[in-house]
């Protein structure tokens, strides 16, 4: 996984409450095998105006489809956003579209643990700090190592659980620190082998006796 220490980019503002997972990636565009392709239908039925019909024409309300956002890699948001359902669908279209960070004033739980596992930073900011930033110019920089986001209206600071800071600035995912434990991991097993044998035992039939 990436690794996430600073990042500098364009801020796109969708400050819109309660978007869910459908909202950021329709089922009806996760028909692929693979995470390839799903930035394409990354807010599809906001983002194109013939989205229902299977199109491809930009709605030009959209904030995403707009000349001054191209290229934008920080997402600024609502309350609660990513709620709905659990799917890994939604962060793998928002990181394979280019954001990198995403600012809300709350996240749904599951989607938050989502993005960290998929190297995007989730910042959770007061509404007030997040309408300051909207209105700033761009680019933003993002420091996790100061836990700090700066705009030239100032700076801004942000907390993260540790654990989480330190899974994306040495680009692990959860199962990758849980393996940096091997030595320990093995040592328990030898103990709980001489302990409860039977679990290791795979010629153990758990097949009743006929009656």
């Amino acid at each position: 996984m990436e690794r996430f220490i600073r990042h500098e980019g364009i801020a796109v503002p969708l400050l819109i409450d309660n978007i869910n997972t459908d909202q950021i990636i329709p089922s009806r565009e996760m028909k692929r095998v693979s995470k390839k392709g799903l930035g394409d239908g990354l807010f599809a039925n906001m983002r194109y105006s013939d989205a229902a019909a299977g199109g491809r024409t930009p709605n030009s309300d959209f904030m995403l489809n707009h000349a001054r956002y191209r290229g934008a890699t920080i997402l600024l948001a609502g309350s609660n956003f990513g709620c709905g359902s659990s799917r890994e669908h939604a962060v793998w279209a928002l990181h394979e579209y280019g954001f990198r960070v995403i600012v809300a004033v709350s996240f749904g739980t599951i989607f938050f643990e989502n993005c960290i596992a998929n190297g995007i930073l989730p910042i959770t900011l007061a509404r007030p700090d997040i309408e300051r930033i909207t209105e700033a110019a761009v680019p933003i920089e993002v420091d996790l190592e100061q836990k700090m986001l700066t705009t030239n209206a100032g700076p801004l600071a942000f907390d993260l659980e540790e654990r989480k800071r330190q899974l994306l600035i040495a680009g692990l995912k959860p199962l990758d620190l849980a393996l940096q434990h091997q030595d320990a991991i093995a040592g328990f097993i030898a103990r709980d082998r001489t302990v409860r044998p039977w679990v290791y035992d795979r010629s153990t039939s758990m097949t009743k006796e006929p009656m």
